[in-house]
């Protein structure tokens, strides 16, 4: 595991000994969170597409960490075996926290003027309609025990009608609003509800974008931001903050001015 700053006080004491769901953790910026988590002393169950990627980040954070470590290959683009998979694993041991990172970030396929029929599907499956299930199933579930802390992780880019991401940006406002909607209805009963919305952050070592990314920040770090802010119960985290600022331009700038702004956007 690479060196990294050891967990804040908060975070220790809101994961220390939990038993503790990763979504995506076979993605880039699940990853970042599992090995994050892994220096709090938890019980981590890692799920992702990737089965040899799991294999080799529960490796890394058991080493020198004495993190107990459990994956599962899964893909939630198959949302009826994903509940199936979670209503299983909740039952043989509760989860007291989760986080749900999986999510799809394509854009507009080359020499088409807006997205396939089936990547707008694939991208409402995996960023919206599969983590806000799981979220709702394991959301009752933690309520009913009085207790839990639930993590979907959208994007900076949900606010926006981009027209090269329809899909993308759609689905995440639709996590947005679930998160929102899911935050209020638990509160009540013990559960918090933390939406995680970044900007840009950097690629998984191989990778490698093409286009301009403004305000990127490294994956760790964000990673590190979101296992904070939910361990202080915060409703929501934007990062890097100035992406708010964006989001409030978007809401107040005439819709000529605005359409004019989204249209001169280059396509990734």
């Amino acid at each position: 595991m690479s060196a990294a700053a050891p967990p804040t006080s908060s975070a220790l004491a809101a994961f220390h000994g939990r038993r503790v769901l990763v979504c995506g953790a076979s993605g880039n910026l699940g990853g970042h969170v599992a090995r994050r988590l892994a220096l709090c002393g938890v019980h981590l169950v890692l799920w992702g597409r990737n089965a040899a990627a799991l294999e080799a980040l529960a490796a890394d954070c058991r080493a020198g960490s004495g993190t107990t470590v459990s994956t599962r290959s899964i893909d939630i683009a198959d949302a009826a075996a994903a509940l199936a998979v979670l209503r299983e694993a909740d039952d043989e041991a509760a989860f007291d926290c989760a986080f749900f990172v999986s999510g799809a970030g394509d854009t507009r396929e080359a020499g088409r003027r807006f997205e396939s029929a089936e990547l707008v599907l694939t991208l409402g499956l995996v960023n919206y309609v599969a983590p806000s299930a799981l979220a709702a199933e394991l959301g009752e579930r933690m309520a009913a025990r009085g207790a839990g802390r639930i993590v979907l992780v959208g994007s900076a880019a949900a606010p926006h009608p981009l027209p090269f991401a329809a899909a993308y940006s759609s689905s995440k406002s639709g996590l947005s609003l679930f998160a929102e909607s899911l935050r209020l209805a638990l509160k009540p009963h013990g559960v918090s509800v933390t939406l995680a919305s970044p900007g840009f952050f950097s690629a998984a070592a191989g990778d490698a974008h093409t286009y301009a990314r403004p305000g990127e920040i490294g994956a760790e770090r964000v990673a590190e931001r979101i296992i904070e802010a939910a361990a202080a119960g915060k409703s929501e985290i934007v990062t890097p903050c100035w992406f708010m600022g964006l989001k409030w331009l978007g809401q107040v700038l005439p819709r000529p001015l605005r359409d004019r702004l989204l249209q001169s956007l280059p396509s990734p």
